[in-house]
């Protein structure tokens, strides 16, 4: 079987069905998920419940991974963080009728 990873030039990487960010979260967290499991059976908790978070966790991830991809698209989160950086409003504590006069310079005291 083969798996293709890039299906074009300047197109981004889609990995069965997830693209870009959505494929980095998703190995990162079954990374996480590995290592959580190890460090959990080396420090003495009983395999069942090592093997039981490992799937319970692992399959969380996955369909978190996949509504992520399916709800925002490809550049969803790059967008929804940006959006959340910006004001939803300005805010401008001057007068009303400062805001429409000509002020001048005061001249520098020599």
């Amino acid at each position: 079987m083969e798996y293709p990873i890039n299906k074009g030039i300047g197109r981004s990487v889609e990995f069965k069905g997830l693209k870009a960010q959505y494929l980095f979260i998703f190995c990162g967290g079954l990374l996480a998920v590995f290592v959580l499991f190890v460090v959990m059976y080396m420090a003495g908790v009983p395999q069942g419940i090592c093997i039981g978070f490992g799937i319970v966790s692992a399959s969380v991830l996955v369909w978190f991974t996949f509504h992520l991809n399916g709800k925002y698209g490809e550049h969803g989160l790059m967008k929804l963080g940006a959006s959340r950086s910006h004001p939803r409003y300005i805010i401008n504590r001057k007068a009303v009728s400062r805001l429409f006069t000509h002020q001048k310079r005061k001249e520098a005291i020599r």
